[in-house]
């Protein structure tokens, strides 16, 4: 009887102090497994097959690096990015310079936390069908040749497909009437660059990054079209992150993402090719001031009220 009376004592106890463990773990530790997942998404500015590869990647390293379960999340379009953002649906994401400053303006105490080395001077290309007989741009006041060109954007939200190629033209006095019929917008840099390689367009404006890497793995044909002018450079892509999350996985989290990006190491295989598909040779620290720029500009186009 006293042996039994022991073995239940002690049951009891263990049973007791694992309750009182667990429960010190569960509030101690609030990004722990039976967290809610961080859910990144991004513009989508790409095929959305390559997207898809580049974020299931980025979610699995963010995941390691973190602790806590990390979800990609598609959108449709550009808006949809900054929507899903200011209502919470997106906590991580990768924003354009323009859709950056959109979001925070609508999500208090936002930050804008990683930018890839190559966005702190970034720039766009306006490329040409060859047939178009345009040549390479020399000054900005060149761009008045494309007075009465057929010519398309990227998104209408795009920093670098639209808000910054447009702000040069105007600065060479060509505004958007001045083109044949009405300006396009492709939807996405891959779109704009097929449009005037078949001369749908004579003319387009893409993302420097993406045409290169696009060249590099042979898919455009340079017989028909190439590059006639490069833009001044600007500030353009970089993460925000939404300040609910340190309510979810602790007060230093925000500053544990920023580090995730920071010590991608290209000599890590895994993360090299991370840095690859960002066309990025490392992340660097950004601040929300750093688009002071893309914020006056997008108010004097309209896009930012």
């Amino acid at each position: 009887m006293f042996k039994k009376c022991l073995v239940s004592g002690l049951a009891l106890l263990m049973l007791s102090l694992g309750a009182c463990s667990q429960g010190s773990q569960t509030q101690s530790d609030p990004a722990g497994d039976n967290a809610d997942p961080l859910v990144v998404g991004a513009i989508p500015d790409q095929d959305p097959q390559k997207l898809q590869r580049q974020y299931e990647k980025l979610a699995a390293y963010l995941e390691a690096e973190l602790g806590v379960p990390v979800e990609y999340k598609p959108v449709t379009d550009y808006a949809a990015a900054v929507t899903a953002f200011k209502v919470g649906d997106l906590e991580l994401v990768w924003f354009g310079g323009l859709t950056g400053v959109q979001a925070r303006l609508q999500v208090p105490g936002a930050e804008a936390i990683a930018q890839r080395d190559v966005d702190e001077q970034f720039h766009s290309l306006f490329i040409a069908n060859t047939e178009s007989g345009l040549t390479e741009f020399e000054e900005i006041s060149d761009l008045e040749q494309l007075k009465g060109r057929r010519f398309t954007f990227g998104s209408e939200s795009s920093t670098s497909g639209r808000l910054m190629p447009q702000y040069f033209l105007q600065q060479a006095n060509v505004n958007l009437s001045d083109f044949q019929g009405e300006a396009g917008f492709s939807g996405d840099h891959d779109k704009t660059i097929k449009l005037v390689e078949a001369g749908s367009y004579e003319v387009g404006a893409v993302n420097e990054k993406v045409w290169q890497k696009r060249v590099e793995e042979g898919t455009v044909d340079l017989e028909k079209v190439t590059v006639i002018w490069r833009t001044p450079s600007y500030y353009d892509y970089h993460w925000v992150i939404h300040p609910r999350v340190e309510e979810q996985y602790g007060e230093d989290f925000i500053a544990r993402v920023r580090e995730a990006f920071l010590n991608l190491d290209p000599n890590v295989p895994e993360e090299q090719e991370i840095l690859e598909l960002f066309s990025a040779g490392k992340f660097i620290p950004t601040q929300n001031s750093n688009y002071s720029q893309i914020e006056e500009v997008g108010r004097e186009i309209g896009k930012i009220q």
